[in-house]
């Protein structure tokens, strides 16, 4: 039997949690789990009741929420061997999570029937059989997930089948082959779900691989390929070890590039938010290099590359980024050539076209700053600075006369820190001084306290990222440092960058690049209305 869309199954709460890193609160849980149902998958699996506290309490406030798209899914383990089934802890707390749906995973590799359960292969498919139809007959909805099933079924072929035969006997309504240890490649895999369709079970087959072997989205596309519809997976991939296979890649390709249907009310656009929103409540840095959904998936650095893009962007993009809610970047760097200037102008509001020797300068200018040490790629800010001074656009906001920063170390080992500037503002010199947490801060709050009288909208930065990079390690404190800031006006945000020997000098020039990308945002904004 076939299902005609792909059915989506969402782990990422169970599976995805076992992931090194991860602690889902339940607040967590839930939020994800609504996320997801926004999203448009099939099933949500919340974890698995009794392995600790915050899963059954997860339960207990899902069953109080209507869900719009989604069934959610309890996961457990078939009996114990020597317990009956309706006495059975693991049995009873499935059914004590009140979802519709229950997911239990029995032994399909004769290795782990007698050296993990230490138990007969007949007893084995006699658990099997008592699980599932025990759960029936309390009017679940039973999906099979056949462990280490790749695995059992190269080992002991004919026992394997035979697992498969006896969930959908005692009534699971999917039958789902695990490639729980992740080492099946493609080719081999594709002849084992041949051998299984072949038994014609009458019933849905799905597949849920993971990634050791860094095949588990190709695994789970080929599968689906192959006429399994109903896919496993986790958001970005989390998972024990090596991860599972990553829906957001899994979705991607399936909706775009397979015959296979997807359902209609999955919300394909929205796959990057999705994916950006899990990894911010994993508490988990983004993957800039994923697939589809990362931040450089579809970002272009090389020169020919750009000049190919803004003339035919399938060039070097294999699909239109805003299918799946991405959206294309063009980096600036020591690799840049004229079409990479022109293509970040453009998208800076900034008119360089028909102007070459300006760009052909920038170029140049640009190549030998990345020598110094600069990198651009995340420093928009820094950029749109440089740009307007090449093109003599820039108008500076105020002139530095003289800054001293002091650092006094007291009797009780506390540290203060200390700014003294003096700048013209308007053809006002403005004397301020500032203590801080360290010698940035002060310069910081020192610099405010003297051009927020002028520039009022000021007061809304804030910063939200500063970091350090040592860029010739060797010579050791005389090292060169590049400064990053991250700033935000809670409208937007932006990056900018200082090189320098002295980290309060590169913490000045990127520091000074923020304030004169937000006022030069701001002046351009007041023209606009």
């Amino acid at each position: 039997m076939k299902l005609d869309y792909l059915e989506i199954y969402d782990t990422t709460l169970r599976d995805g949690a076992q992931s090194e890193g991860i602690s889902f609160s339940v607040d967590d849980k839930i939020k994800i789990a609504k996320k997801l149902d926004d999203f448009g998958v099939d099933f949500i699996e919340g974890g698995w009741p009794g392995s600790n506290p915050k899963d059954m309490e997860f339960f207990e406030q899902a069953a109080e929420i209507e869900w719009k798209n989604a069934r959610i899914a309890a996961f457990g383990s078939t009996r114990r061997v020597k317990s009956q089934v309706f006495e059975d802890t693991n049995i009873r707390l499935l059914l004590a999570a009140k979802t519709p749906v229950v997911t239990i995973f029995g032994k399909s590799w004769n290795l782990h029937v007698t050296e993990g359960l230490r138990t007969t292969l007949e007893k084995n498919l006699e658990l099997i059989h008592d699980s599932i139809d025990y759960l029936k007959q309390h009017d679940k909805m039973v999906i099979y997930d056949a462990e280490h099933y790749f695995d059992g079924y190269k080992a002991n072929p004919e026992y394997a089948l035979q697992t498969l035969q006896t969930a959908v006997e005692a009534g699971a309504e999917r039958i789902v082959l695990c490639d729980t240890n992740g080492g099946t490649l493609v080719h081999e895999l594709l002849e084992i779900i041949e051998a299984s369709l072949a038994l014609d079970l009458g019933v849905p087959f799905g597949i849920h691989a993971h990634n050791d072997s860094d095949v588990a989205v190709a695994n789970t596309v080929a599968a689906v390929n192959r006429g399994l519809n109903h896919v496993q997976g986790t958001i970005n991939g989390y998972g024990e070890r090596c991860g599972n296979a990553n829906l957001c890649s899994v979705i991607a390709n399936v909706a775009l590039k397979c015959d296979t249907k997807v359902k209609e009310k999955v919300n394909l656009s929205s796959l990057t938010n999705l994916s950006r929103y899990v990894s911010e409540l994993a508490n988990l840095a983004h993957r800039e290099e994923a697939p589809y959904v990362g931040n450089s998936a579809f970002a272009h650095k090389g020169g020919i590359h750009v000049s190919a893009i803004r003339r035919n962007r399938q060039t070097y993009e294999h699909i239109d980024p805003s299918l799946i809610g991405n959206h294309q970047r063009v980096l600036v760097s020591d690799q840049s050539g004229q079409s990479n200037i022109l293509q970040k102008a453009e998208e800076m509001g900034i008119d360089l076209s028909g102007n070459g020797h300006d760009v052909k300068n920038i170029v140049h200018h640009l190549k030998e700053m990345e020598h110094l040490g600069y990198q651009f790629e995340g420093a928009d800010g820094s950029l749109q600075v440089l740009f307007m001074k090449a093109t003599g656009q820039y108008k500076p906001f105020f002139e530095l006369l003289s800054a001293r920063v002091l650092i006094d170390k007291r009797e009780d080992d506390s540290i203060e820190s200390e700014a003294v500037l003096k700048i013209r503002v308007n053809n006002i010199v403005e004397h301020t001084a500032a203590e801080g947490h360290g010698p940035v801060d002060a310069l910081d709050k020192a610099l405010r306290k003297a051009l927020e009288p002028f520039y009022p909208t000021m007061k809304s930065l804030h910063l939200v990222d500063y970091k350090v990079r040592v860029l010739n390690s060797e010579k050791a404190t005389a090292a060169q440092v590049r400064v990053f800031i991250e700033s935000s006006d809670d409208v937007s945000v932006w990056g900018t960058v200082g090189v320098s020997e002295n980290i309060i000098q590169a913490s000045w020039l990127a520091l000074v690049d923020s304030i004169s990308y937000k006022l030069i945002k701001d002046n351009k904004d007041v023209h606009e209305q």
